[in-house]
């Protein structure tokens, strides 16, 4: 029985998150550049997307450029920068056989124009179908995005939109950029370190984390069923008792 069959998919998670780490060690470990490790990774989000569809998993987020990432070399940023555009070009069509709706992330308007004119293609492309939305997490950070959050909610509330008496964890969830999107079920770091790295604090709040040491580019369908068969043996409370599940 292969991996696909072993998982229950009436149990999936609704939503995937992964922090793709790990192209420029890869690169390293084998003599070449960190561009190539970057292009390698590109063949990985296209084998994980495919095996997301396959199993029916309905939202996957792939964390594809920090607002950290703006740091590094302008070399390196200008090809990423150029890897984004052709791969968003090459993939469309793919999306649109697939069924797959693309959705991007993060503050648009530090991109290059010719990344957000493709991405904005791309998304008015795919915004009727209705398999699984692919999320991407482009020039973004958590605390940009509740920082964000809250000077429009502060707008608001200087414009009587809207009262603090009447503020809830819902409603604050409006003022996101995953506004629509469900929590994340379960996060996946890929490149064998164990930290969030300033990605979706407020929605990872009770999201399953998995960590693993394979590095970005090595990982393919078959690790993305093993995250998703463990996080299927794990009990999720959500501050209730095991006694109080059954």
């Amino acid at each position: 029985m292969s991996l696909a069959e072993k998982i229950d998919k009436q149990r999936l998670p609704q939503h995937v998150a992964i922090i793709m780490d790990g192209n420029g060690r890869w690169a390293k470990t084998r003599g070449y550049d960190r561009n190539t490790g970057h292009r390698e990774g590109v063949v990985s989000v296209r084998k994980v997307v495919e095996a997301a569809t396959t199993i029916g998993l309905k939202y996957l987020t792939v964390y594809t450029f920090s607002m950290e990432n703006w740091n590094r070399p302008d070399t390196e940023v200008q090809a990423l920068m150029s890897l984004l555009v052709s791969a968003i070009h090459r993939e469309t069509p793919d999306l649109m056989k697939n069924n797959i709706r693309l959705r991007v992330i993060g503050d648009l308007s530090r991109l290059h124009d010719a990344v957000q004119q493709t991405l904005t293609d791309c998304i008015c492309r795919t915004s009727a179908n209705t398999g699984t939305t692919l999320v991407l997490a482009l020039s973004y950070s958590s605390r940009w995005e509740l920082m964000h959050a809250a000077l429009q909610l502060a707008a608001d509330v200087a414009e009587k939109k809207i009262a603090p008496k009447d503020m809830t964890e819902e409603r604050f969830s409006q003022y996101l950029s995953t506004y629509g999107l469900p929590d994340p079920d379960l996060l996946i770091r890929t490149g064998g370190e164990k930290r969030i790295s300033n990605f979706l604090l407020w929605q990872l709040s009770y999201a399953e984390l998995y960590f693993t040491d394979t590095f970005w580019p090595d990982f393919r369908e078959n690790e993305l069923y093993e995250a998703i068969l463990c996080y299927q043996q794990r009990e999720r409370r959500f501050g209730k008792t095991s006694e109080q599940l059954n």
